[in-house]
């Protein structure tokens, strides 16, 4: 039988076991401690993509905290428009920032559909980065993601018909997503990949573009109705940023 000191002994390190764990799960929760930042700050090309979620947005304080370009939020599916797209577009450019636009991919319309709403909102300017096409799970798709056989013929419809108007797109995914919808497809195609605890692992072996490596960030420069903004890192250099447009 174990004596009483060792029992004391071991109930103060598994004591003091759980306080750190639970001390760091709260710093990671709020967001004041992320595992990637380590990992992340080794690429020089730091940026950001906000939504209306982020509210009006501050884009000159944005854009002084090491931050060199910006994806904002413009359409949904075949009719959504994101209420701050003009302004977020209009004020990262003033800022200085690179900017572009990116599409949240629909599970339930058309790709062909979706991406004339794209070309009917986005305007076609040569400065703008590559259009991004998110592609991840939401509400239901969560617990139930559709089947690859009916969601790939749609984002390829999208993409080409993106194409057919002089448009080569990024693709940016979950890890899931990726895995279940893109990996092994598309080639040519820019991969921006989300992986928020550690640093990308591709299941093809393909290299990304870029990487958000942080979903809960805190900048100053916003007041929406989320707190975070997502952070993300470009495989280059500022000439090799520009030289995307």
């Amino acid at each position: 039988m174990p004596s009483r000191r060792r029992v004391r002994v071991l109930l103060i390190v598994l004591t003091g076991t759980i306080v750190v764990v639970a001390l760091g799960a709260a710093l990671v929760e709020r967001g004041l401690v992320w595992p990637n930042r380590l990992f992340a700050a080794r690429y020089d090309v730091r940026g950001v993509d906000v939504s209306a979620w982020q509210g009006t947005v501050d884009w000159p304080t944005i854009a002084r905290q090491d931050v060199d370009f910006a994806y904002v939020k413009a359409t949904e599916g075949s009719s959504f428009v994101d209420r701050e797209f003009e302004a977020n577009l209009r004020g990262a450019r003033e800022a200085g920032l690179m900017v572009g636009a990116y599409h949240f991919f629909s599970f339930e319309s058309s790709g062909r559909a979706q991406a004339e709403h794209v070309l009917a909102t986005v305007p076609d300017d040569e400065d703008l980065l590559p259009l991004a096409i998110d592609v991840e799970y939401y509400a239901t798709f969560h617990a139930d993601p559709p089947d690859a056989s009916q969601v790939r013929p749609e984002l390829t419809a999208l993409i080409e018909t993106l194409r057919d108007h002089g448009i080569e797109p990024v693709v940016y995914a979950t890890r899931s997503a990726y895995d279940r919808y893109v990996a092994g497809h598309f080639p040519g195609t820019p991969i921006w990949i989300r992986s928020v605890m550690v640093p990308p692992t591709m299941s093809d072996d393909r290299a990304w573009t870029f990487w958000q490596y942080s979903n809960r960030d805190r900048l100053d420069g916003y007041d929406g109705e989320e707190s975070f903004i997502d952070m993300n890192v470009f495989d280059g250099d500022l000439d090799d940023l520009r030289a995307l447009r």
